[in-house]
């Protein structure tokens, strides 16, 4: 008897009322196991993600796309069951609670449905993984390279150093052009003018040999040099330079314009 009222005595601090959810009362107790279980689906989640990047290095698989895709799905679904087990432990019934939300759920859906089709539309980039960390895009007039792809929006990072936040509804539901989808091959274009007075076989000569001659240009593209348009003033001559970084076209531009301005010299070309 003593040994049973000691018991009583010490779950007693155990057994406080804190509130109640859906006619479920929860105690100090029942809230514990809750918190247990949710740090519990945590900590395995972690443990998951180790092992996942562990399996992926050992057979090869050096993207970081592909892993962070993997690890990030994996926390979702570990963390989510963790709490529908942890909502269990503490006498919710999960089906309940949902039908006594429905009518709740469907008016904050409506109120939140850009943030609902952000939320969809991240999903989707991440199964789908079209776009992943590290790809160059072109959005609108942008160039960007994807720093992080969040569930709601994906965080890309511009020429200038500046860092944008899209939301993963626009990147679905536009056209977006990923330069890095298959491979990193990209080609630069530069619009070149001389007079009409100039001899257009040393004009197309000499660009040729400039754009061979650049060393950083992908060796298995042929450059192309191609009379574009006649202007008012100038005929205009186009040059198209293939090479493995998109991220780089607007320095590669400059080294090209560079390189025709002194092989223009040399050549007295106007």
């Amino acid at each position: 008897m003593k040994f049973l009222e000691q018991l009583e005595r010490y779950s007693q601090p155990f057994d406080v009322e804190l509130f109640e959810i859906a006619g479920t009362v929860i105690t100090t107790a029942t809230a514990a196991a809750f918190a247990l279980v949710i740090v519990f689906s945590w900590i395995a989640s972690l443990l998951i993600q180790r092992a996942i990047s562990r399996g992926f290095r050992i057979r090869g698989v050096t993207d970081e796309g592909t892993v962070g895709v993997a690890r990030r799905l994996t926390h979702y679904l570990i963390v989510a069951i963790g709490l529908g087990v942890g909502l269990q432990t503490i006498g919710i019934n999960l089906s309940a609670l949902f039908a006594a939300g429905a009518v709740f759920a469907l008016g904050l859906g409506f109120a939140m449905q850009n943030m609902a089709q952000n939320f969809v539309g991240g999903v989707i980039l991440l199964l789908e993984r079209s776009i992943k960390p590290g790809d160059v895009l072109q959005i609108g007039e942008r160039l960007v390279k994807v720093k992080t792809m969040g569930i709601r929006a994906t965080i890309a990072r511009t020429l200038d150093e500046e860092d944008i936040i899209i939301p993963n509804a626009d990147i679905v539901q536009s056209s977006v052009t990923n330069y890095t989808l298959r491979d990193s091959l990209y080609r630069v274009r530069c619009p070149v003018g001389v007079v009409y007075s100039s001899d257009m076989a040393v004009v197309r000569e000499t660009l040729q040999r400039t754009v061979d001659a650049l060393p950083w240009r992908n060796q298995a593209m042929t450059p192309l040099v191609q009379l574009q348009d006649f202007g008012d003033s100038a005929v205009v001559f186009e040059v198209g330079v293939w090479f493995d970084d998109p991220w780089a076209a607007r320095r590669r531009r400059s080294d090209i314009n560079e390189a025709i301005w002194w092989a223009f010299k040399e050549q007295d070309i106007v």
